[in-house]
């Protein structure tokens, strides 16, 4: 009765959160990379984050800006740990994000394991956020999740720009940012130089990162351009990891006791880059051919080992855009494919810091492993939005991967040996979605879509090292019905979605030790829920405009079967997961340069284990922001700001630990600490020729 109470609430007063600036639906356009077309026409649930709203707060942190979105809720432990959910996919997933695609562009943020690490980049280098929920994006990739597109921003032709941005907060956090950019009307070019420092709320929680973003386009006649797209990031951040009950409540601000004193911390260099040619052939028919790479170096001393990894990838991402008629009708499609090929190895050291006093940290022993990985797959698709009439089009899309893995062990113990070619059997995800234009104001639209999820690398081994043969990737489909509206003159717009994803074949991690665990594919879920969005327009007249917005997240997910050994879990709630997020929010801006904003969140409880004995607690969060732009002459622009978070200093678990187990009497350690209340200011001056 709670829930429906809830619902019934929710759905008298909001609906998707899509954009705080009142840019109607029919001017938004989505799929720049595959099928361009207006928001309102979209089969599939989608949302777009802008520039504004990327603003909105600190510009640190992805994921006050990713929660605001119904369907995504994102946890953050530290600045470096995190975990994305949409729709409940990837809530199981015990580090990071998985079951999810990421594009930088036109570049795949989604390694060779399936996880995605898209917190690493520099807001300030991210123009909006694309986010397809549900495996509807048969272009790429058909995530069961679904997907998230990062657009980089590129420099407008005729512009010569400089950017320097500083911001102070709590806790040590120090920003500075830089930024040169220079655009003609056949070439651009755009540098970015970010450095983000935090001292970290929590013991051990020290984390220092840089950026530099570049992005470039050459225009080489009609009908031919290049796009060049690069980010390089330098991390460096202590590790607290997760406390116990007894823990949280003494003192959050302490590290888990093992990793406090093996000083834990994760030291990595990442970097991508990609060019992407477009050529057109004629007016209705274009080519677009992308080559991306990427490389990432990680050591990460934790209490159990010292783990080194390297990985190196290399692709090709290429695909041809048509518009023509069939039967009278219009069609948009394209076909395409991706390969992506990437070499990974994975080297674990004895830790021996036990051995050492107090206060002296990791210290490298013996070799425990080597193990060196070739991950490799290929994508083939093909989408079509076919125009039956002016108010109805249809969306078809088919989607084969085949996934393969190819693992050497260098590193043989007592006759273990992980070594062996696998592969996946080939996977096809067909999808049909359907738009229908009722009147200028109500679109109504809806979708059947198939998707998967491939296990990770570690998830393929048992305990013992060897690949297990009976692993699978785990299938869903998705079942959506929707309506998008626009009324009262553009001043209230939004959406409500219902939908309902099966999943079978659901990977379960089965830990056997403090840091030991493997996958079994052992039961299948069910995700029931309804989302909503509005944005109201409360004043816009001059000198100021208010803006409302509303959005609701119910959900209802669950194990539909689920035994594990002797237990049975059958009907509990799925792990990892809130049972409601609600989100209300005022923006405010002004004619004279003053502007603020006013986001109240609140978050339902979430089951912290399968058997469901222990749930992370209900919170709500308010988080606030006003600033003040102007300009200083015909070519300065400067905007200083101040923001709070955590307004009404709650105590909460920013993120879980599923599952998690106590070993030698010690209790389970479940619980990351959110931020207490904490404040940010900054200023930023623009110059522009």
């Amino acid at each position: 009765m709670k829930k429906i109470s809830i619902l019934i609430a929710s759905l008298l007063a909001s609906a998707i959160y899509s954009q705080s600036d009142t840019i109607p639906l029919d001017q938004v356009i989505i799929n720049d990379f595959t099928i361009p077309l207006q928001q309102k026409e979209a089969t599939d649930a989608v949302s777009v984050i802008s520039t504004n709203d990327i603003n909105r707060g600190n510009q640190t942190e992805l994921q006050p800006i990713l929660n605001r979105i119904p369907g995504v809720f994102m946890q953050n432990a530290t600045l470096n740990t995190n975990r994305i959910t949409i729709r409940g996919i990837g809530a199981r997933n015990l580090f990071g994000t998985a079951s999810i695609r990421a594009y930088f562009g036109d570049i795949p943020l989604t390694d060779g394991n399936g996880e995605s690490a898209i917190e690493d980049l520099e807001l300030a280098a991210l123009s909006r956020i694309e986010i397809h929920k549900g495996p509807s994006s048969s272009s790429y990739g058909v995530g069961l999740g679904g997907t998230i597109l990062l657009q980089p921003e590129y420099t407008n032709t005729n512009t010569t720009e400089g950017k320097m941005a500083t911001s102070f907060g709590s806790y040590g956090l120090r920003r500075v940012l830089a930024k040169a950019a220079l655009g003609s009307e056949k070439s651009s070019l755009s540098v970015l130089y970010s450095n983000t420092h935090s001292d970290g709320y929590r013991d051990n929680n020290e984390f220092d990162r840089t950026t530099v973003t570049l992005t470039s386009n050459l225009n080489l006649g009609e009908r031919n351009e290049i796009s060049i797209l690069g980010s390089y990031v330098t991390l460096k951040a202590g590790i607290p990891s997760s406390l116990s009950q007894s823990a949280f409540d003494e003192n959050p601000r302490q590290a888990a006791f093992t990793w406090g004193r093996s000083q834990a911390f994760e030291d990595v260099d990442y970097a991508i880059l990609g060019a992407t040619w477009k050529h057109k052939y004629t007016d209705k028919l274009t080519h677009n051919t992308s080559v991306f790479g990427s490389f990432k170096n990680n050591d990460e001393p934790r209490p159990f080992n010292i783990q080194k990894e390297e990985a190196n990838s290399f692709g090709i991402r290429s695909r041809i855009l048509g518009a023509h008629r069939l039967a009278q009708k219009e069609v948009n499609w394209t076909i395409g494919g991706e390969l992506f090929f990437e070499r990974y190895t994975n080297k674990t050291f004895e830790n021996l810091y036990e051995d050492f006093p107090a206060g002296t940290g990791s210290v490298q022993g013996d070799q425990l492993s080597d193990l060196d990985e070739k991950r490799n797959y290929y994508n083939l698709f093909a989408e079509a939005n076919y125009r039956v009439t002016k108010k109805l089009h249809f969306n078809l899309g088919v989607h084969l991967n085949q996934t393969f893995f190819d693992i050497e062990d260098q590193f043989l113990s007592d006759g273990e040996n992980s070594s062996g070619a696998y592969d996946f059997d080939p996977i096809l995800s067909p999808k049909i979605g359907v738009n229908y234009e009722l009147n200028t104001n109500v679109i109504l639209f809806g979708n059947i879509a198939h998707g998967f999820s491939t296990p990770t690398t570690s998830e393929t081994l048992l305990p013992d090292g060897l690949f297990n043969p009976d692993i699978k990737p785990e299938i869903g489909w998705n079942y959506e019905i929707g309506t998008r509206y626009t009324i009262l003159d553009n001043r209230l717009y939004g959406s409500l979605s219902l939908y309902t994803l099966r999943v079978k074949d659901l990977l379960v991690s089965r830990r056997t030790v403090e840091d030991n665990f493997f996958a079994i594919n052992a039961g299948k879920t069910i995700h029931n829920g309804i989302e909503m969005q509005m944005n109201y327009t409360i004043i816009r007249k001059i000198p100021f405009q208010i803006h409302l917005f509303a959005n609701t997240s119910i959900h209802d997910y669950t194990f539909d079967q689920f035994v594990d050994l002797d237990d049975d879990f059958s009907g509990n709630e799925l792990t990892g997961v809130p049972s409601e997020v609600i989100n209300v929010g005022l923006d405010l801006t002004s004619k004279k340069g003053f502007y603020g904003n006013l986001t109240f969140q609140t978050v339902g409880e979430i089951p912290a284990n399968d058997a469901n004995t222990v749930f992370g607690d209900a919170y709500e969060l308010l988080h606030g922001k006003i600033g003040y732009k102007n300009e200083t002459g015909k070519h300065f622009l400067y905007d200083l700001t101040i923001g709070a978070n955590n307004i009404l200093d709650k105590t909460y678990t920013s993120q879980l630990q599923i599952n998690a187990r106590g070993f030698g009497g010690n209790a389970p350690r479940y619980f990351y600490p959110g931020l207490p209340f904490n404040m940010y200011g900054g200023i930023n001056i623009i110059y522009r020729l």
